[in-house]
């Protein structure tokens, strides 16, 4: 399974974390989490998780509109990393989905 690292940061007080890939069922799964003293410190917990999850019939349309083959999974994780590779990937990624009409479901733990 390869997996695409989208940001990645790690200090004394916060260790963040985002990744893209394709799960074993096909689908695109965005996972995220933030952890450390300024999460705790922002939000009462010292880790924060978050995750997309697209399925497969409506990763199709990302492959559209990237201009990719229909299956090419590794050129539509590398489109999405030039894309979308800062700490706001997740709010990014997420209003992008929104705006080009994908379907996904969104979860986030605190």
């Amino acid at each position: 399974m390869e997996k695409v690292t989208l940001f990645y940061l790690e200090r004394p007080d916060i260790r963040i974390s985002m990744q893209i890939y394709f799960n074993g069922n096909d689908q695109l799964y965005f996972d995220g989490y933030d952890i450390g003293k300024t999460v705790e410190e922002a939000f009462g917990d010292s880790d924060y998780e978050y995750d997309y999850t697209i399925e497969p019939e409506e990763v199709n349309k990302l492959y559209q509109i990237f201009g990719l083959n229909p299956g090419d999974k590794s050129g539509l994780l590398q489109c999405i990393k030039n894309r979308f590779s800062v700490n706001e990937a997740y709010s990014l990624f997420g209003n992008f989905l929104t705006a080009h009409k994908i379907l996904f479901k969104g979860f986030t733990w605190r």
